[in-house]
């Protein structure tokens, strides 16, 4: 029997629903209880949103999350919670304005979250502070103070922020002109986002009223090859060293940070007014420090998969959808994934639902992605197996423990505190790892 036009319609709307994207508060098929997870560690988006509820002047707060947690979804949950509390706040990407994988520095990340405050200023009230954007004043900087002529920055069509984002040259010579310049770009910098923080203000017709800006994406500055502790290192600095100008004041800052920040600079946060990095971890799909399954998490996912498609069970069966989860690791991105790669393959009305056998080409094609691992890393992999700890060495190997958090080659989870474990397809290759003979 050959597939009908009804169940490859079926497949096809669900492919489509699990699409990857962020969603909005108020979207139908958000599930706001998948990370208010109160009995393992509270809702990390109602606990910012009080902070800086209560919190007075301006103040720091740091998130983090691997990828495919739902970090900027819930950022958009965080932003929709403080206009109701009365809050003006923005949303920011760094992404938009940052080259990821070169090393980042106080200046040109001070200049980023500047310029991004003055785009969402006047995307919101059609125009800017002094009727001047940022980008505007710093190309002045550019050529008036530091006096930057490797770069014909005033002429026709030359986009600063763009040449900051996409051109490694001359954020290179951005940060070199610049380092002489630093005590007097973060108080040019906090001087124009207090303006610009009275200013909407005066919009508001409030002189109290409390302006946020959340910064998306900096976790995701990444370094590749052999510059890659060369930008870890930079983003400890960024942190560490500079955590005074990363305190603007007037200004509620929510910045997210790499999950090997805390790692990496342990007690940056008492550094940036005691701020505490809320974390977002995987869905809660096994027991505490174990791989047995937790009920309660594979029937949250269910119902993530039931919010954005309905019928799912006429196309997989409960085993096949649990052993796909289980397979995630209780990564909401990672978990859609697998569920889109099992639909393309099918061909014939009989062989639906999916059982377990017929998932087994998608949980071995996101296996293969993850293979070869060295010899040295299973070593480190089997460790972290065993005691459900990060286990870094020493700092040289950092650049190879952001590479198992970034690639979700280790996944974190919290059970009232916060454990790790290898990915679940990796668990066979890790556990039948023999260390060779010195």
């Amino acid at each position: 029997m050959a597939l009908s036009t009804h169940a490859r319609a079926q497949m096809k709307a669900l492919y489509n629903a699990l699409a990857d994207r962020v969603l909005e508060p108020h979207d139908p098929v958000y599930v706001e209880e998948l990370n208010a997870k109160a009995g393992f560690g509270g809702d990390p988006v109602e606990e910012l949103a009080t902070e800086i509820d209560w919190q007075e002047g301006g103040g720091v707060c740091l998130f983090t999350g691997q990828r495919g947690t739902g970090k900027s979804t819930e950022l958009k949950r965080l932003q929709a919670r403080l206009e109701d509390l009365g809050v003006v706040a923005f949303y920011a990407d760094l992404s938009e304005y940052v080259l990821l994988t070169k090393e980042i520095e106080i200046s040109d990340f001070l200049v980023s979250v500047a310029g991004a405050l003055s785009e969402q200023i006047q995307a919101r009230y059609g125009a800017s502070p002094g009727n001047r954007s940022y980008w505007d004043r710093f190309r002045d900087f550019l050529t008036q103070d530091v006096s930057l002529t490797e770069v014909k920055i005033g002429a026709p069509g030359f986009d600063v922020k763009a040449a900051l984002k996409s051109d490694p040259e001359f954020k290179r010579l951005v940060q070199e002109k610049s380092r002489g310049y630093v005590a007097q770009i973060v108080a040019d910098t906090h001087h124009f986002i207090a303006e610009a923080v009275q200013w909407v203000r005066d919009q508001e017709r409030d002189a109290n009223k409390k302006v946020a800006l959340i910064i998306d994406s900096v976790e995701r500055i990444r370094g590749v090859g052999n510059e890659a502790m060369a930008v870890y290192e930079s983003v400890r600095n960024l942190f560490f060293g500079h955590a005074d100008s990363l305190r603007i004041p007037l200004l509620h800052v929510v910045y997210t940070v790499p999950p090997y920040l805390p790692i990496l600079a342990a007690g940056a946060g008492s550094l940036l007014g005691g701020a505490v990095t809320r974390r977002l971890v995987s869905i809660h799909i096994f027991k505490d420090r174990s791989r047995e399954p937790d009920k309660a998490g594979l029937e949250t996912l269910h119902k993530v998969v039931a919010t954005r498609f309905g019928d799912w069970h006429t196309l997989f069966s409960i085993d096949a959808l649990d052993a796909l989860a289980i397979s995630s690791g209780g990564d909401l991105r990672e978990f859609f994934r697998l569920i889109r790669l099992c639909l393309p393959s099918v061909r014939d009305d009989a062989q639906l639902p999916l059982d377990v056998q017929a998932v087994a080409a998608a949980q071995n094609a996101a296996r293969n992605e993850m293979l070869p691992i060295p010899a040295d890393h299973l070593g480190w992999l089997q460790r972290i197996s065993a005691s459900h700890e990060i286990c870094l060495a020493k700092d040289a190997d950092l650049p190879v423990l952001a590479h198992f958090l970034d690639n979700r080659l280790v996944l974190n989870y919290r059970n009232g505190s916060d454990w790790y474990d290898v990915h679940p397809l990796l668990r066979s290759v890790v556990d039948a790892h023999v260390a060779a003979s010195p």
